[in-house]
């Protein structure tokens, strides 16, 4: 919502930073930033327009056509990467608060998330200086040709408000690694962290303009900066409609995108399945985070045989969930993000039971104490889901969980790839051969075997079909962020027939 400084003199305020320099609001209007666990604001941040994307986006350009960036080698654009890498992890307990107050995560999980970030800037400032080209034995005679990577210029990076740094940090270290300028639009929910950190790239010796955050609402921000003629490549996480309107508007100067969408995922536990580890695989899917992720397990599909078994057990162990303060060590589940979701999660709720779904756990806004002022929502389990059912088709983004009943592999496969996304996928059995073969046969970007929700600097990810396109982390990564150049050499100059192809 748009505030007025008067109204809003106790709440701390944080500024933009373009061109390495504080910056207000080229109107001088303000958002509050509210934290979920109280339901009540907390910090000011700049609303953002087109002019301050612009200056940011012409920071960034000249930053990476005329200033020290330009000239600087790639490997000492990796020891400033490695520089950062020391400050993030000197500064982890600062983000990890104003994470947690901006979001309502769990802190244990925000800390272990900036603990871990390090380790992208790391690997990526390791990687800065061994992006290669080759030599082709051309079948041309006379001919010496190569080929070269190349940086894109200006990326636009449009990140979310789930896991803020993580998933900024995803984008900012392969751009910036292969000699890139970035131009940040943090979501208008979350933006804080990402402001904390713009201040360590200065305090690494960065030059003025590689890192550039403007902060402000979709409309008013995030599309002048896909449209903004100087971006060549736009990065965005988040949900389909928002994905889809970039990609359009992308298409018309036929821009480069790199989309991380939505999902539907399957978790698939088979009756062989060691129960215990696949119960806590579950929960881990869908209720941490409090289904707050693109690679959410939303869809549980059980085998016949241990359905009603596994749902009982699942069912008590999730009953004894702590919900509350996410800053407290004991707490399970902390509050949904924002009001709007809150909103959104208690719909899907209610269009489940409309449609037939049985509601075993949860199906309501929390009452407990300590959980009433803040955006709370107990854990919801729904048994007797079709797969064409709304809830087990759209993503929700909330700890709802879809109980899906299977006969066999065939049958599961079907369901599990029955779906317009292809995000993510776990599977739980104890079959080697099922292990080996169920990766190929499931349409996702990361299948987890015995395992749910991991992730690495190293591992590729993103999405088959409608969860987006392109790849985040590991050497994949950074060709997202580079073109491919082609030369030739005459060797022994002069034209036999300027009329033919040579």
């Amino acid at each position: 919502m748009t505030t007025t400084p008067a109204s809003d003199a106790a709440l701390e305020r944080f500024t933009m930073v373009i061109g390495s320099e504080s910056r207000e609001a080229a109107d001088g209007r303000w958002l509050e930033t509210m934290n979920p666990y109280t339901g009540r604001p907390w910090a000011l941040i700049p609303r953002g327009g087109a002019a301050d994307i612009d200056r940011a986006v012409t920071a960034a350009h000249e930053a990476f056509t005329s200033g020290p960036w330009s000239r600087m080698t790639a490997s000492d654009r990796g020891l400033l990467m490695y520089r950062l890498a020391e400050l993030i992890a000197a500064n982890a307990e600062r983000l990890a608060d104003l994470e947690v107050r901006d979001n309502g995560k769990l802190r244990v999980e925000m800390l272990g998330q900036m603990k871990y970030l390090p380790r992208w800037f790391q690997y990526y400032g390791g990687l800065a200086d061994k992006i290669e080209g080759s030599v082709t034995p051309i079948d041309k005679p006379n001919m010496f040709h190569y080929v070269t990577h190349e940086p894109l210029g200006v990326v636009g990076a449009i990140t979310p408000w789930n896991s803020p740094l993580l998933l900024t940090v995803w984008k900012l270290a392969p751009a910036m690694a292969a000699g890139n300028t970035v131009v940040v639009k943090p979501s208008e929910h979350a933006s804080v962290s990402m402001l904390a950190l713009a201040r360590l790239f200065d305090e690494a010796g960065f030059p003025p303009g590689v890192v550039n955050v403007v902060t402000g609402l979709g409309p008013e921000a995030g599309e002048p900066l896909v449209e903004h003629p100087l971006v060549a490549r736009i990065a965005f996480t988040g949900g389909n409609p928002g994905g889809r309107k970039i990609y359009e508007a992308a298409a018309r100067q036929f821009k480069r995108v790199l989309l991380e969408l939505g999902g539907k995922s399957p978790n698939i536990v088979f009756d062989d399945a060691d129960l215990d580890a696949a119960v806590k695989g579950v929960i881990s899917g869908i209720f941490a985070a409090g289904g707050q992720t693109c690679m959410a397990g939303s869809r549980l599909l059980l085998h016949a045989a241990i359905h009603d078994r596994f749902l009982e057990a699942l069912v008590a162990r999730m009953r004894e969930a702590r919900l509350g303060d996410p800053n407290a060590a004991d707490t399970d589940v902390g509050p949904v993000a924002t009001e709007q979701q809150l909103a959104k999660v208690l719909d899907y709720i209610a269009i489940a039971e409309a449609e037939g779904a049985r509601c075993v756990l949860g199906g309501r806004r929390s009452s407990r104490p300590g959980c009433t002022e803040g955006w709370f929502v107990e854990p919801t389990i729904f048994a007797d889901v079709r797969n064409d059912m709304r809830v087990a088709r759209e993503e929700v983004f909330g700890p709802i969980l879809s109980v899906i009943r299977f006969e066999t592999e065939e049958e599961a496969i079907a369901i599990a790839n029955d779906t317009p996304f292809g995000l993510a996928a776990g599977v739980w059995t104890r079959d080697l051969a099922r292990a080996m073969t169920m990766p190929k046969r499931l349409r996702a970007g990361t299948v987890w075997i015995n395992a749910y929700r991991v992730v690495s600097f190293l591992a590729p990810f993103g999405g088959f079909k409608e969860s987006g396109i392109g790849r985040e982390n590991g050497q994949a990564a950074i060709m997202e962020y580079l073109e491919t150049k082609s030369v030739f050499i005459n060797a022994r100059p002069g034209v036999a027939n300027p009329f033919t192809l040579q």
